[in-house]
């Protein structure tokens, strides 16, 4: 079995219902058994649950992404709990951009996730510098930086200072980034974006966590099997299901 470990397939901006319910047709036929849509703001993490709440195999997160910082600092989980808070984090990569605002928000999810015992979809882009001591106020937590694309130095500083996962998705298909050892590994697929060779250009969908795994499988020279149940194992003890 496969793990989808972050996508965006309930977001109807990218997908309708009819193409939303044929991915997850085509993600079976892969083995891709399990889903996780990744919450970006308070609606849009209620779409996720309630499209997960109609699918079997298909989690939700509640998570406000760094984007929406100046628009929303209310942090609340209402009903029924996700299965992890995010995705938050720091994203100081465009002009304009509130420091303040996010780690102000990154505080609060921190300690929502703490306060109901659920791991983080960590979303961090030019941004570790402030990352690493905000995450070490809390050291309970625990999560995955979702599609890592920084440095060997700052992937060595997560291995070794933190017990954090690091997702891989098609953005390594097709770049030189590190690849983390494979205990520490989440498959995702980001979809709607970052699609993995040979299907660049068009949109990502959850079956291609297959062909990221492939892709994994010969670059670190190990049997498909092997990244199958390994990363299926890491994703089932980050989010307990």
């Amino acid at each position: 079995m496969l793990i989808d470990s972050h996508c965006h397939l309930h977001d109807r901006e990218f997908f309708t219902e009819a193409q939303a319910e044929e991915m997850i047709k085509r993600a079976h036929e892969k083995n891709v058994e399990k889903i996780i849509c990744i919450g970006t703001s308070h609606e849009d993490s209620l779409v996720a649950r309630d499209f997960a709440n109609t699918h079997n195999d298909i989690y939700w997160t509640y998570g406000i992404h760094p984007e929406n910082a100046d628009k929303q600092l209310e942090t609340r989980l209402e009903g029924d709990l996700p299965i992890a808070i995010g995705e938050v984090g720091l994203d100081y990569h465009y002009d304009g951009y509130n420091r303040e605002a996010q780690i102000r928000l990154f505080e609060q999810m921190l300690q929502l996730a703490v306060d109901n015992d659920l791991p983080i979809s960590f979303h961090v882009r030019e941004a570790f510098d402030d990352f690493f001591p905000v995450v070490a106020n809390f050291p309970k937590v625990r999560g995955a930086v979702h599609s890592f694309t920084d440095s060997k130095k700052i992937l060595k500083r997560i291995l070794d200072e933190t017990d954090f996962y690091i997702g891989v998705n098609g953005l390594a298909t097709y770049s030189t980034l590190p690849i983390p050892p494979l205990d520490r590994i989440l498959l995702e697929t980001d979809a709607p974006f970052l699609t993995p060779v040979p299907f660049r250009g068009i949109i990502n969908e959850p079956r291609y966590i297959y062909n990221i795994a492939e892709w994994l499988s010969n670059r670190l020279s190990l049997e498909f099997k092997i990244i199958e149940e390994e990363t299926t194992k890491n994703a089932r003890k980050l989010f307990k299901f």
